[in-house]
């Protein structure tokens, strides 16, 4: 694997117009690692394989992790009421609010808005202080307990239960019960950590097909650390972190095959994720299942994977470009090599286009950052996506328009690709012929109209 990977990183990554990659790859018994292209296209930093990237979504391992631990000392019950633990605990819904679990949170089954980036302070108490005034003005969107809806702020919620049960914020908890046993040295659990190392930096595209620029913004908000928005490591501490699980090192075997039990299914938008366990994606292969998590941030883009049963961990860090299209290619390889997994092909618009009903889909979706707009034009559906707040903007700085086509009777595809891959929506109901949700980047969003 460490040949292949030396021949071909540096060919994947100018194919795919990905600014840098670090992949790690452990696999009988042995790490591969390797590093190309450069950290920042300000400076020219190269790539090496200690180079840190921020992980993202990922996080939310190391969140469950931490939560985990405190199950198995008994200080925590999954299916106990969040307000057990943090009393004070609101939301706009108060029955939600009274009713919410640890289990809600980790299965994102809460149904509250998780998407608010909204800072409130940069320093140990931006997890409190996002807990405290900015998810008690989350709106219910889905009903508790109706379905999977991937939920940011959910997390942040278990966040706060780690650093009130342990009396240490966040950051350090991540550091204390993880890092430090597992004797990681390239990670860092805030920005300054980050200096002292070769950080990546994201890298953008200002407008669809404009070249990739230095992303505005390094890290998203503080108070939303416990769902991905500082963690940044190298790609061989991310693999030590999986071995960690194949080991049973952080936690105990029981606890970590519970982990893996599915708790709620994942609607079929394309790829092989059907499922979610408690915190850890469950992704389907012929030769059963296997595990991880992806994540992003503004112009960064990581992928782990973990096949238990073959003794695999495999990680993928990017810093821009078409991230998704270098995950097909260079993992869907190593998966194959390593594990005998074969990445299920993305979704394509169909040649025929499928029939779907006008007024099924067309309509307003609209969350706390975006809004979704599905209209029907000459025979045609489109689809305007908006910032619905300033701090959205960092994001979506342009609203988006995109030519969609019926993938089948629920379902519509976007016709041309974007970073390498056709955005897939599902539609949920009906109500009267119309649906009351759209389901699309892993979110169920509400029809307003």
């Amino acid at each position: 694997m460490q040949q292949w990977l030396d021949e071909n990183l540096t060919r994947l990554i100018g194919k795919h117009d990905v600014p840098a990659a670090s992949i790690a790859v452990f696999a009988d018994g042995e790490v591969s690692t390797a590093a190309a292209g450069v950290l920042n296209q300000n400076t020219g930093v190269e790539a090496t394989v200690d180079s840190v990237f921020q992980v993202g979504s990922i996080t939310k391992l190391w969140t469950t992790t931490l939560i985990m631990q405190l199950v198995g000392e008994g200080r925590v019950d999954l299916d106990h009421p969040v307000r057990e633990y943090l009393p004070d605990f609101k939301l706009a819904d108060e029955p939600t609010a009274a009713a919410v679990t640890p289990r809600h949170l980790l299965t994102h089954t809460s149904g509250f808005s998780g998407d608010a980036f909204i800072p409130t302070s940069r320093g140990d108490d931006g997890v409190e202080l996002f807990v405290r005034d900015v998810v008690p003005g989350l709106a219910q969107e889905v009903p508790l307990g109706a379905g999977f809806s991937y939920n940011n702020a959910g997390f942040v919620v278990l966040g706060r239960i780690a650093e009130v049960l342990r009396g240490k914020p966040f950051h350090e908890l991540i550091r204390e019960h993880i890092a430090v046993p597992l004797e990681l040295g390239h990670v860092a659990t805030i920005p300054d950590e980050a200096l002292f190392y070769r950080a990546a930096v994201g890298h953008v595209s200002p407008k669809p097909g404009a070249p990739l620029e230095v992303a505005p913004v390094w890290s998203l908000v503080h108070g939303m650390a416990p769902a991905g928005s500082l963690l940044t490591m190298s790609a061989s501490d991310l693999i030590s972190f999986g071995r960690a699980f194949l080991d049973a090192t952080l936690l105990d075997r029981a606890t970590i095959d519970r982990l893996w039990e599915a708790q709620v299914d994942v609607p079929p938008t394309g790829g092989d994720l059907h499922q979610l366990g408690l915190g850890w994606m469950i992704f389907d292969s012929e030769h059963g299942p296997y595990y991880g998590h992806d994540g992003g941030t503004v112009g960064q883009a990581a992928f782990f994977r973990l096949v238990p049963d073959r003794g695999v961990a495999v990680a993928l860090l990017t810093n821009g470009g078409r991230a998704s299209a270098l995950y097909d290619e260079l993992m869907g390889h190593v998966l194959r090599e390593t594990a005998g997994i074969e990445l299920p092909a993305r979704l394509v618009p169909p040649a025929e286009p499928a029939e779907i009903a006008p007024e099924l889909v067309v309509g307003r979706y609209e969350g706390v950052l975006f809004r979704s707009t599905i209209s029907s034009e000459n025979g045609e559906f489109w689809l305007l996506i908006e910032a619905v707040q300033d701090d959205a903007k960092v994001v979506l700085p342009e609203p988006e328009r995109h030519r969609l086509l019926p993938l089948d009777e629920s379902r519509l595809i976007t016709a041309e690709p974007e970073g390498g891959m056709h955005d897939v929506m599902a539609f949920r109901g009906p109500i009267d012929g119309r649906a009351t949700h759209i389901f699309r980047m892993g979110r169920l969003t509400p029809r307003r109209d």
